[in-house]
């Protein structure tokens, strides 16, 4: 039987995952056997570089930490398991993983929770084909960039066939 010094950290550990959970809006559990240190560092880095986390966890305390986060929908976790954690745009998260197990074919994606609610790996893929936030919002004010320079154009035709009319 566990001391109670060790079932503390563990407690304390899980409470600490669970606090991440709740504040993430993309989580992404992923089987990382296989991936070399070199990699896992490469990984690491690009998650890390959107704000993201990358973390290696025990499943025991992945499972525990769900259901504190109030997460339903995974009981059981098998293999070795890594979580990615995404606290801002749901796409960067997704995409990385899913770049990185397309090159990989070890590195699988288990599941996804998409603001709490658990999602399969097929949804996580649909999310990694979409573009980045940084990309639609440029292909937005190109959009709206686009509809102005229209309506100065509409308009400066307006102007000129009233002046021709007065």
């Amino acid at each position: 039987m566990p001391s109670e010094k060790i079932l503390n950290q563990k407690k304390a550990k899980v409470e600490e995952l669970s606090e991440k959970f709740k504040k993430a809006n993309m989580i992404i559990l992923t089987e990382y056997r296989g991936i070399t240190v070199e990699d896992d560092t490469k990984l690491r880095a690009q998650i890390r570089e959107e704000q993201n986390e990358y973390c290696v966890v025990k499943n025991s305390t992945i499972v525990h930490a769900l259901k504190t986060a109030g997460i339903e929908g995974i009981d059981t976790l098998e293999g070795p398991t890594a979580v990615v954690i995404g606290y801002g745009d749901y796409v960067a998260p997704a995409k990385a993983v899913y770049d990185y197990a397309k090159d990989h074919e070890f590195y699988t994606i288990k599941a996804g929770i998409m603001d709490g609610k658990v999602i399969d790996v097929a949804e996580v893929k649909k999310l990694a084909s979409l573009p980045s936030k940084d990309t639609l919002y440029s292909m937005l004010a190109s959009a709206l960039l686009g509809n102005i320079r229209n309506l100065a154009v509409v308009l400066d035709q307006a102007r000129e066939k009233q002046a021709e009319n007065a």
